[in-house]
């Protein structure tokens, strides 16, 4: 997929992701070593848009698990579709020679019956893809067992249908919020970097790079703004594309920068739990929140 980390780097900045050269090694390695990548932080922090991103890199397509609690095998390999199965007997039943049973039964376990899910779909890619298991955190230990033959020979066993392997093999990211942690043998097999939030000066380039028409100082004042509520010890501290959503909202009603009486108005668009909103609402909270972010974003001012 990248036959240098320079190639890594320009396509990732071609596609406005903004990474350090630790990560860039990271994910030119991983590639290069048929290792999956485990990209662990909070909530927000551009996990998954660094995964596309690799893939926009690379010209990949992205096969995306999106893990929540309770998903099976059948949700993630895939599983026989029955009802087709049941049509197929009904076919063979009606054709004027009986059906040799031993067949039928072996040609119903064909891979013409199974509908695939997201992990057998990235090992059928021709070339190269980028499979994206999503927040894997939400699922449990089993669900990740059942991983570990995938992430170490690129293969999965399904009953009745046998062994698949790739055609090529996937490049594996994974994700996860710490929501719970993450067992040691899948660590074992993995890469791994930590994504947090960005500091001010690149939340400021990210922000400036998808808002290029807000006048000088907006972005410096959005990216101490962010800094200002991810101190708060908020519920939900905001993601880079809550900021994002802010920033574009204030171009839209003609704002360049956050004022205290702007409160109410911006209140559902800071605040995202009902704590969140009782703490920005105490007295002065707003107006220390709004001092907060002027003192941040003059640090910041001859950085960007």
């Amino acid at each position: 997929m990248f036959s240098s980390m320079e190639q890594v780097s320009e396509g990732l900045a071609t596609g406005g992701y903004l990474a350090d050269q630790v990560t860039v090694a990271v994910i030119y390695l991983a590639v290069r070593l048929h290792k999956p990548l485990l990209l662990e932080g909070p909530a927000g922090s551009g996990k998954t848009r660094l995964a596309y991103a690799v893939a926009e890199a690379a010209g990949a397509q992205v096969e995306r698990l999106q893990c929540y609690e309770g998903i099976n095998d059948a949700k993630a390999i895939g599983q026989f579709d029955e009802a087709l199965q049941r049509l197929y007997v009904e076919f063979k039943g009606k054709c004027d020679a009986p059906p040799d049973w031993d067949v039928l039964q072996a040609e119903l376990y064909e891979q013409r019956f199974f509908i695939a899910g997201p992990l057998m779909r990235a090992l059928k890619y021709s070339y190269p893809c980028v499979l994206l298991i999503d927040e894997l955190d939400k699922v449990d230990h089993a669900f990740e067992a059942m991983l570990l033959e995938l992430l170490s020979d690129f293969q999965l066993s399904v009953p009745k249908l046998g062994t698949i392997k790739a055609k090529s093999i996937p490049f594996v990211i994974l994700t996860s919020n710490e929501e719970r942690r993450i067992g040691d043998p899948l660590r074992r097999r993995s890469f791994y970097v930590r994504i947090g939030h960005p500091t001010p000066e690149i939340e400021a380039t990210i922000l400036r790079l998808r808002t290029p028409e807000a006048p000088l100082g907006f972005h410096r004042g959005m990216a101490g703004l962010a800094k200002a509520l991810r101190g708060w010890s908020l519920e939900k501290p905001p993601s880079i594309s809550e900021m994002l959503d802010l920033a574009q909202a204030l171009r839209l009603l003609g704002k360049e920068r956050i004022t205290t009486d702007m409160r109410d108005m911006l209140l559902p668009l800071l605040a995202k739990t009902e704590a969140d909103c009782r703490k920005l609402l105490l007295k002065d909270g707003f107006a220390s929140l709004v001092f907060d972010a002027e003192q941040h974003s003059a640090e910041i001012s001859e950085c960007v």
